[in-house]
C-alpha cells in the first residue's frame, strides 16, 4: 500500500481549481479575441480545438499508468490533472503576453 500523504487531497484540489481558473481565463481571452476586443492570432480558433484531444489523451494515459502502478486515488488524480494543467498554464502565459 502506498504511503498516505495527509496533504494530498488539498494539493489535488488546489491543482484542480487552479486548472479550472486558468481554463476560464483562456476562454474569456479567446472570446474577447473573437469579438475583436483583444488582438488574436488567426490560428487561435483552430488551436483551441486541436489542443484538447492530445491533452486529454495524455491525461488518460498518465492516470492509467499511475493506477496500474498502484498509486493512491489522489496520486492518480494528480497525474490526470498534470497534462491538462500544463496546457492551460501555457495558454494563459501565451495569451497574456504583452504584444507590441
Amino acid at each position: 500500500m502506498p504511503h498516505q500523504d495527509p496533504f494530498g487531497p488539498m494539493r489535488a484540489g488546489l491543482a484542480f481549481w487552479t486548472m479550472m481558473a486558468e481554463a476560464q481565463a483562456v476562454v474569456a481571452i479567446r472570446t474577447m479575441g473573437m469579438w475583436g476586443v483583444l488582438p488574436a492570432a488567426p490560428s487561435e480558433r483552430h488551436d483551441m480545438l486541436a489542443e484538447k484531444g492530445p491533452a486529454f489523451l495524455e491525461s488518460a494515459f498518465a492516470a492509467g499508468q499511475a493506477a496500474v502502478m498502484g498509486k493512491t486515488a489522489v496520486q492518480v488524480a494528480e497525474a490526470a490533472l498534470r497534462p491538462i494543467g500544463r496546457q492551460t498554464r501555457s495558454n494563459v502565459r501565451r495569451l497574456t503576453k504583452p504584444r507590441g
